[in-house]
């Protein structure tokens, strides 16, 4: 009689990959008010009073600095909306946004 093997059965899960990641990045310059900068970061990005001090002090020194990291999608959108609160008071506030390495 001839031997028969079985072999079992391996459910194979999907994986799922995480999206990935955008840094919002605060652009200084020398026209925007830094009260106004740090509202914006407080109302967009719902930062802390000091968190949002810290942020303005280190774009003002650095010429640039991280905000958050978010997926794409969120990251542009926040991006957008403070670019353009600035444009509405007539700032040239500038936040842009870059992939994660």
């Amino acid at each position: 009689m001839p031997e028969t093997t079985t072999k079992p059965r391996v459910k194979v899960k999907p994986q799922t990959e995480r999206p990935k990641l955008y840094k919002v990045i605060l652009v200084n310059d020398d026209f925007t008010p830094r009260e106004f900068v740090v509202t914006v970061l407080k109302g967009e990005f719902n930062l802390s009073e000091d968190q949002a001090h810290r942020v303005m002090i280190t774009a003002h020194q650095r010429g640039v600095c991280v905000v958050a990291v978010f997926t794409r999608d969120v990251a542009e959108t926040k991006a957008t909306r403070a670019t353009d609160a600035g444009k509405a008071k007539g700032y040239p506030l500038l936040f842009t946004t870059e992939p994660e390495e």
